[in-house]
């Protein structure tokens, strides 16, 4: 039988890999973009699984498949997905995206809106490359939330929207250092099954799917904190994340520490750097805009073979 075939290119943004795919991805439908990635999610998984599990991905890797916009003034739809389920919103993933657009020549300098399952975000590709994305409304939920957590005791935490639920905790933990990376992810991961052991939730009672651990930066000259954030799949953002970045500068607003227009530098765990800033909105929430750097690093062709038992990915057991 002869094979299918997804074509597929590949970027990195400060170190956290996209994957986008551009051909071979089965049609999803019309309507909104929460819809198409509903029939993601329970009609077509194996695309999911076949681009970022094992033996092509692997647990860090970010999946986007490029589908039909809902909002007729877009470039383009986007869902992505990582070694577990589809994602709301991706602003690494966003950046990364707008760098193989116009790698394909699909856009040029400049502002492009891009249709998302949790709403519009628009990306604006500078001249020299850089990217900067202006994401969904973001906000603070709920501040100083207590969580007990088997091993550590009482955690403190903010728990924040920036296009995925956040509790991000500051000064509590392992050293947010490289060197740290397994201490790093016991932490959070204990964190996030405590927050749900203890029906600890999001707004309308969304789990909190991803835990970001703050320190201070290893040069203040080159960012105001540094961070890990533990994704949905247990794996971390290489990046500083972007979503993670807007729950952070939610909170500093929230807490009366950023101010419209200024700039906040967020080092992640590689100390690869994002620049964010935000717009006040009329209803206190706040409209972040996150800035930084992705390259592309490759071009593939994946064949689904018939007989082939790892075709669709070697399954994730989280």
């Amino acid at each position: 039988m002869t094979p299918s075939r997804l074509r597929v290119i590949d970027s990195h943004t400060g170190g956290e890999p996209t994957r986008v795919v551009i051909e071979g991805a089965p049609d999803l439908g019309p309507g909104p973009l929460a819809d198409k990635a509903r029939r993601l999610r329970e009609d077509h998984d194996w695309l999911r699984s076949a681009v970022c599990n094992e033996p092509r991905g692997h647990e860090a890797m970010v999946g986007a498949v490029l589908v039909e916009p809902h909002e007729l003034d877009c470039c383009c739809g986007v869902i992505f997905f990582n070694n577990v389920s589809t994602l709301n919103m991706c602003i690494h993933g966003t950046i990364g995206l707008a760098v193989t657009l116009a790698h394909l020549g699909k856009i040029g300098p400049g502002q492009h809106r891009i249709d998302t399952p949790v709403g519009v975000v628009v990306a604006h590709l500078h001249d020299d490359g850089s990217v900067t994305v202006a994401n969904v409304p973001s906000y603070r939920l709920a501040s100083d939330v207590e969580v007990e957590v088997p091993g550590w005791g009482l955690v403190r935490g903010d728990i924040a929207w920036g296009g995925n639920w956040f509790f991000l905790i500051d000064g509590q933990g392992p050293p947010v250092d490289f060197t740290q990376l397994d201490a790093l992810t016991a932490f959070t991961w204990a964190v996030r099954q405590a927050l749900s052991a203890q029906g600890i939730t999001g707004a309308d009672g969304m789990e909190i799917d991803h835990i970001e651990s703050f320190g201070p930066p290893s040069d203040p000259a080159h960012s105001d904190s540094r961070n890990f954030v533990l994704c949905p799949g247990k794996a971390y953002d290489r990046s500083p994340c972007g979503t993670g970045t807007s729950a952070k500068l939610a909170t500093l607003h929230a807490a009366g520490k950023l101010q419209p227009g200024q700039i906040w530098r967020q080092a992640g765990i590689l100390d690869s750097v994002f620049e964010g800033k935000i717009e006040l909105l009329p209803d206190g929430k706040v409209r972040p805009l996150v800035t930084g750097r992705a390259w592309v690093n490759g071009e593939s062709v994946y064949l689904i073979q018939p007989g082939d038992p790892f075709r669709h990915g070697i399954p994730n057991p989280l």
